[in-house]
């Protein structure tokens, strides 16, 4: 389909590619730029004219991370917009879809299939971002002349999009991993609090600790409030213990 590159300077490239692309896993980086390196490696590498990356946002919708030219986001974004297309079909099945050429689809993408023949691309082939059974999303492939896709140009743009894939669910597996940590500090630098809170009403009124945290349990849930918060204004002295003592000496338990 056009691109005349020898054997041995193809496989050094492709080489080069995927270290590059595998560097990422054990350093620092941004996804935007990963995906962007993987979208510029498969025009360069492949015999395809532009490429483009749809992945599944945190609540499952689809979106487009990048793409190797405007006319090819658009096109990415018609898809979605229209619901209908190779990339679409691709994240649903979890398999390759692999069109060598596009005006034989018109019945079967109606809407998608002329606006791609109208921004000049005649074959397209979407290859799954997965790891084992889950489908994160899809990487787009078109030409600009009909053509199925070699077998050598269907394995790099495999290995290409696993490694994006590895290094995608790697980002989001630290963010979770943050996120609970940060709860668990959370939730430790409170236990912390009330603790202290438990000392100060055990002082103040002379209970044992159990009797205190009663008591700081039944304000908070007077007033509707967190207990942490009430154990955080009591240790700071916005809240006088005396006043807390005295409403739950007047007040039945709850």
């Amino acid at each position: 389909m056009g691109k005349t590159m020898s054997e041995n300077d193809r496989e050094s490239r492709v080489v080069r590619a995927l270290v590059a692309m595998a560097d990422t896993l054990v350093d620092d980086y941004d996804v935007a730029d990963l995906l962007h390196q993987l979208v510029r490696h498969c025009v360069e590498l492949l015999d395809v004219g532009a490429a483009g990356l749809v992945f599944a946002d945190q609540r499952g919708g689809l979106q487009v991370l990048a793409a190797s030219s405007e006319r090819t986001r658009l096109l990415e974004l018609f898809q979605l917009q229209s619901n209908e297309g190779p990339c679409l079909e691709c994240f649903r099945s979890g398999e390759p879809v692999l069109i060598a050429d596009l005006s034989e689809l018109a019945e079967r993408w109606p809407s998608f299939v002329p606006e791609a023949i109208g921004e000049g691309f005649a074959s397209v082939h979407a290859v799954p971002l997965r790891l084992r059974k889950q489908t994160i999303g899809a990487l787009n492939l078109f030409g600009t002349q009909p053509g199925s896709l070699n077998e050598q140009d269907l394995a790099i743009a495999r290995a290409l999009a696993d490694t994006a894939t590895i290094g995608i669910l790697q980002e989001r597996a630290i963010a979770r991993s943050e996120i609970l940590t940060e709860q668990l500090q959370t939730a430790l630098n409170s236990r912390i609090t009330i603790e202290q809170a438990k000392g100060v009403l055990a002082s103040a009124g002379n209970l044992d600790m159990e009797q205190a945290f009663e008591t700081l349990r039944g304000h908070a849930r007077r007033h509707s409030s967190r207990l942490s918060d009430i154990a955080h204004r009591i240790v700071t002295g916005d809240l006088d213990p005396a006043e807390l003592l005295h409403t739950a000496r007047t007040r039945p338990p709850t």
